[in-house]
């Protein structure tokens, strides 16, 4: 059980989509907490190699010129393992977040295993009231607004003041619902895109006059053949 002396990581992250598979981490946000407490603090945006969708940008603040300047997905990665050091993970709606880090770091080679509490799942057993269950919702409703709403570390930050507070409420009658369960999320290695799409790609673009939407370096396989047969269906092959 998360008792006041088990240290624990609150996360949140912002991604391009919310598909693990072919989207990307934009940002990573994390606080150790110890003894109710917030001991330590991590933020990294990430650069996605890729053109911003507009509701991404008007929902973060995260503009294109920001994202660029961010670390790569492998420093990123690496910097957030060792903040992490092993310890229960807490998040609202945590296995969306588990699920980008758990296949980015399998397709960085990077060892990555957790045991975790979702603070949605805890809520929605525990409360009543508000009727929404979201972290907007339950920050107007308790009073724990993120500093910066939709930002990795602000909504880390506000998933430690819902364990706290729920903790501090039910953990005395209901412990069994604190204790941290092993993550478990399948996922396959995405190998990097391969020369040869890398060639045809870059043929395609230029006998079509038109721009990539994404960095040819940052794909993997699977996306470099969806973006290939995309650009197919919209543009047709090359004439011989």
């Amino acid at each position: 059980m998360l008792n006041d002396g088990t240290e624990y990581i609150a996360v949140d992250l912002e991604m391009t989509g919310l598909k693990a598979s072919r989207d990307k981490i934009l940002e990573i946000g994390a606080v150790r907490c110890k003894n109710g407490q917030v001991t330590a603090r991590f933020q990294m945006l990430v650069n996605p190699l890729r053109k911003l969708p507009p509701k991404v940008i008007a929902l973060t603040g995260i503009t294109d010129a920001m994202a660029e300047n961010g670390e790569t997905l492998q420093r990123a990665m690496e910097a957030f393992v060792e903040f992490f050091g092993g310890l229960p993970l807490v998040g609202h709606n945590l296995m969306c977040d588990f699920a980008f880090l758990k296949q980015n770091a399998v397709n960085l080679g990077i060892p990555f295993e957790a045991n975790g509490l979702d603070t949605l799942k805890l809520a929605r057993q525990l409360l009543l009231e508000p009727e929404k269950k979201t972290m907007e919702s339950l920050g107007q409703y308790f009073g724990f607004l993120p500093s910066q709403a939709h930002r990795a570390l602000g909504d880390a930050e506000a998933v430690f003041c819902l364990l706290e507070l729920l903790r501090a409420r039910f953990a005395g009658s209901r412990p069994e619902l604190f204790v941290p369960k092993p993550l478990l999320y399948r996922v396959k290695k995405q190998g990097p895109i391969t020369a040869k799409q890398k060639k045809y790609l870059k043929e395609l673009s230029e006998y079509h006059k038109i721009e990539l939407p994404a960095s040819l370096e940052g794909m993997t396989k699977n996306e470099a053949s969806r973006l290939t047969d995309q650009i197919l269906l919209r543009y047709g092959k090359r004439s011989r």
